[in-house]
């Protein structure tokens, strides 16, 4: 007793001590008050893993977070909305001395020059992220990154700052390619998402809130995810779901692996404040190979259908149709011409493996099937009222046609910064024209710097010179210089509109 009494003591008076040498420290003002530093303190690991071989190796992320950041940059996109007072009066100041008056007047009447008809620009600024995948400077970002955008910017890890131009977009999976002119530059390589499993830890790299490289830790959640957030018509929704912090400014962020492999593409969050809440999505990287390889190889994405109507199987699905099994992907209807109907695939049948992988739910479907061209074939497995039947499948495009569809982009259309069709007969009958070239596709160039120009625009005339073809408004474009003046009209409004512009 008298020992744990003297022990007592003896922290009390050690503390008395301790405290009033700082005092007495402090009220030294000759001596400044010193705090010791401690250097190379080692990072302890909080949990452990098994890699491959079945070791166990301790579980950080600083090696993997050091190797990834540099690969992932910033991109600020800009888009310039024009207010007009008058959407029919469309020729820029800058081009006015293409044309004479008594032309401008012609076409849009004496009021055409009233200071009140003046443009304002009005710049609006959105940011996120990209992930480059190659050394000659290939980007992977978001579609809704840069989308209708006028000029993109890429801030890299290290501060340096290029332009981007566009190689090409897939609003069906939300994705675009984008290339700046850097080389010898950091990447991070794909790796098969297919191999990704729930439970696995995973890093989200980018830059919320202009907050640049920011790394955030969690693990993949769920796979297959369908939250119904792409509203293109053939969207496809297979993402990836992780717990990892993901906010406003990480879309188009890397989703990566312990090992440094891009597993996928951060896409979009579900939140019911618009902050993270635990829930976020990644376009699997198996889905971003592909959009990346068509658009490099053939200039547009190739995507193969089955002409399917579908819906994920469940409890109530199974009672509903009198269905011995409870997964799978149910066979709702079947589109005209449609290369699983003519194989042999029936309505009420329920679609359990592609290719010998497994399908649980539709968006397991389209995943796989989207991964694959016209032409292709697949081999589907299917429960027939509790029979098992295969089925071999050459998919079709969207039109109808087992052939690639390769597009060359031609300098002209770039320089103008627009896609283009011919139009058909029935629509040309119904909008009382004799022909003329679709606006299907407008980015960053001529026509949206300097028009109020909108996609769905029909050219029918450039200069007085009628227009029946894509082939046709190229030929008589390549030439132009100076003004050039476009008319033509909108499926869904009334009156003929005129664009002019300067080249």
């Amino acid at each position: 007793m008298k020992k744990f009494g003297l022990l007592i003591l003896s922290a009390i008076l050690g503390s008395a001590l301790t405290i009033g040498s700082f005092f007495l420290f402090n009220l030294n003002e000759k001596e400044p008050v010193r705090i010791q530093h401690l250097s190379g303190a080692p990072v302890v690991g909080t949990a452990y893993t098994v890699n491959e071989e079945g070791d166990v190796v301790p579980l950080e992320f600083t090696d993997v977070a050091a190797n990834v950041m540099p690969a992932v940059v910033h991109i600020k996109s800009t888009q310039v909305s024009r207010i007009s007072g008058n959407q029919y009066r469309s020729v820029p100041d800058p081009f006015r001395d293409f044309f004479d008056d008594d032309i401008l007047e012609r076409f849009f009447g004496p009021e055409f020059n009233n200071p009140r008809q003046q443009r304002e620009l009005v710049p609006r600024v959105g940011s996120g992220s990209g992930v480059i995948i190659n050394s000659d400077g290939y980007i992977v970002t978001n579609n809704h990154v840069i989308d209708n955008a006028d000029d993109i910017e890429v801030t890299l890890h290290d501060n340096r700052v290029y332009k981007a131009r566009v190689i090409g977009t897939d609003p069906s999976t939300d994705l675009a390619l984008i290339q700046i002119k850097g080389k010898g530059l950091p990447y991070i390589p794909f790796v098969n998402s297919d191999d990704v499993e729930v439970g696995e830890w995973v890093l989200a790299v980018g830059n919320p809130f202009n907050l640049n490289s920011t790394v955030t830790a969690g693990i993949v959640s769920a796979k297959a995810r369908n939250i119904n957030i792409l509203q293109d018509q053939s969207a496809i929704e297979s993402f990836i779901q992780t717990d990892a912090a993901i906010n406003m400014g990480n879309s188009g962020g890397a989703l990566v692996n312990l090992q440094g492999g891009l597993i996928g593409i951060s896409t979009a969050i579900a939140s019911p404040t618009g902050g993270y809440a635990g829930y976020g999505f990644a376009v699997p990287s198996n889905i971003v190979s592909k959009v990346v390889e068509d658009l490099l190889e053939y200039g547009s994405v190739q995507r193969g259908y089955l002409g399917l109507m579908i819906r994920s199987v469940d409890g109530n699905l199974a009672l509903e149709e009198d269905l011995d099994i409870t997964q799978g992907v149910y066979v709702d209807s079947i589109t005209a011409e449609s290369a699983a109907g003519e194989a042999g695939i029936k309505v009420g049948d329920v679609i359990t493996r592609v290719d010998g992988s497994e399908v649980k739910s539709s968006s397991e479907l389209l995943e796989l099937i989207g991964r694959k061209r016209p032409g292709d074939k697949v081999d589907l497995t299917v429960n027939r009222a509790g029979h098992v039947k295969e089925y071999t499948v050459a998919l079709r495009s969207r039109e109808g046609t087992t052939g690639i569809i390769v597009t060359e982009p031609d300098e002209i259309l770039e320089v103008l910064g627009i896609e283009l069709e011919d139009i058909d007969k029935n629509t040309a009958r119904k909008l009382g024209i004799p022909g003329g070239v679709k606006i299907t596709g407008l980015h960053s160039g001529k026509l949206r710097n300097t028009t109020d120009i909108r996609e769905g625009y029909i050219i029918t005339k450039v200069d007085g010179e009628q227009i029946n073809s894509k082939d046709e408004f190229i030929r008589i474009m390549k030439d132009k210089e100076g003004g050039v003046m476009f008319e033509g009209v909108y499926e869904d409004y009334p009156g003929i509109y005129y664009y002019a512009f300067g080249i």
